[in-house]
């Protein structure tokens, strides 16, 4: 064959390509090297065999009419989810969704705002007064606040300013591994403080710390176990144990909360907040923003003044602040009165919640079960959240998660979960016709698939959540 008769010389070029009015405009949303890429692959295809010169154009086409369908379904590269888990501060789907009132906050604070401005007199103010002021007004126990960019960064701040080249006594107990395999120790000894270890695994008194304490003592420290429980032979030093000791040999005493209650809830009784740790006699708490509290990803230091006045004036502060909008989301997420998604959806109505699932479940033909939800985060481990599911096909699982809208179920025991306690009413029409299609797609309709119905227990917590 000649070169004269090379089909692939009927190959459009890319300057011809990248003038068609449809690909510029694409290029003014995708960025004119994405759409470039979408050329070059169309024409190698075309070169390969695997696609005919003349159908280069069509393809080139179709390709950057869904690149800016995904786009503009993902905003900022994320794509939403309807979380089908029951675990409500899902570490995988971003933790805590925000309310509305936080939403509209984030959309404000784009643009310029009065972050660190006095518009009263025109000069510098303080930054994240607000936030502050919201935090203690929540938090009546608390002296001073400061507000850091997340939970670790607010450790580390907090271990660099008070014991950094000196000891931290913590329980062996305490010294934990969360998600990501992400351990607290190795964070605390990159400040440069020393840990010094006190007590067992299963037990420790406050003897152990007495014995540990001398000159070069920086501070005690309370690690709150969010992720596991240790029952059985086991003793703790608490806070008010430790109040005492920590007053006569004037070290000041942490304590590291990590869910983020504010103040306690009934729901909750074995999950410690802000404001009783205070009480009995903490120096300074250290909690997340993003987990039970509902909010922004944060780190909340609470306590003394004159301590958080010492982390707020110490140089790793600059490095760990708060940007405008975690200060704004978390000032709306502490002032809004209708309550956060994540209170929402501990304290839903067990009626009202059943009615949904089962109003699904007929919807579909497939039953109901029993399931627990549970708390994530590190919240509450063990605490169940009792509640129903509606039961799908295991096949239906991977077309949920690539649904539109996503939806992500927990697959448990050979089974295909969908529990509605995280997901708001007004998704209902949206999660049917996701789940339709994905019990489609599943290649049986659910009432013919012959399941079992089994309630799920409440063990796990489905697909992998820190």
């Amino acid at each position: 064959m000649s070169s004269s008769a090379d089909p692939r010389r009927e190959i459009p070029r890319t300057d011809q390509l990248l003038a068609h009015p449809q690909l510029r405009a694409a290029a003014a949303d995708l960025g004119a090297d994405a759409v470039r890429q979408l050329v070059h692959a169309a024409q190698q295809s075309a070169r390969q065999g695997r696609l005919a010169p003349g159908a280069v154009t069509d393809a080139v086409l179709s390709a950057a009419g869904e690149a800016m369908a995904n786009k503009a379904s993902r905003p900022g590269g994320l794509t939403p989810v309807l979380n089908a888990t029951g675990v409500v501060v899902h570490t995988n789907l971003g933790r805590a969704p925000l309310s509305a009132a936080a939403t509209a906050a984030l959309t404000t604070a784009a643009g310029y705002v009065d972050v660190e401005l006095d518009l009263d007199t025109g000069t510098r103010s303080g930054r994240g007064t607000a936030a502050r002021q919201a935090l203690l007004h929540a938090c009546p126990a608390a002296a001073a606040a400061l507000v850091v960019n997340n939970g670790a960064a607010a450790l580390l701040l907090a271990t660099t300013a008070l014991a950094a080249g000196r000891e931290v006594v913590v329980s062996r107990g305490e010294l934990i591994e969360i998600g990501a395999g992400f351990r607290l120790p190795d964070l605390i000894e990159s400040t440069g403080a020393r840990l010094r270890e006190v007590g067992t695994a299963n037990r420790t008194h406050p003897r152990d710390y007495a014995a540990a304490i001398g000159p070069d003592t920086g501070c005690l420290l309370k690690i709150h176990p969010s992720n596991f429980r240790v029952n059985g032979f086991t003793a703790e030093a608490t806070i008010a144990d430790l109040r005492p000791l920590a007053t006569e040999r004037g070290v000041p005493l942490i304590a590291d909360l990590g869910s983020g209650l504010l103040r306690p809830d009934p729901l909750l009784p074995d999950e410690p907040d802000a404001d009783t740790a205070l009480t009995a006699g903490a120096d300074l708490v250290i909690a997340s923003g993003d987990k039970l509290l509902g909010g922004p990803q944060a780190g909340l230091l609470l306590g003394r003044a004159d301590l958080i006045d010492r982390l707020a004036h110490h140089p790793l502060a600059r490095a760990v602040r708060a940007d405008k909008l975690a200060l704004a989301a978390l000032t709306a997420t502490l002032t809004d009165g209708a309550g956060t998604p994540t209170w929402q959806a501990l304290h839903a109505d067990p009626e009202v919640l059943r009615r949904r699932t089962e109003a699904l479940a007929k919807a579909v033909g497939a039953p109901v079960v029993p399931h627990d939800g549970r708390v994530g985060g590190g919240g509450a481990p063990g605490v169940p959240l009792a509640g129903w599911a509606v039961q799908l096909p295991p096949a239906a699982a991977p077309a949920l998660r690539t649904a539109q809208p996503a939806v992500l179920p927990r697959v448990h025991h050979g089974r295909c979960l969908i529990d509605l306690r995280c997901i708001p009413a007004a998704d209902d029409a949206r999660l049917l016709a996701a789940v339709r299609s994905a019990v489609a797609a599943a290649g049986h309709p659910v009432a013919e698939a012959g399941l079992p119905v089994v309630a799920a227990d409440s063990g796990s917590t489905a697909p992998a959540e820190a």
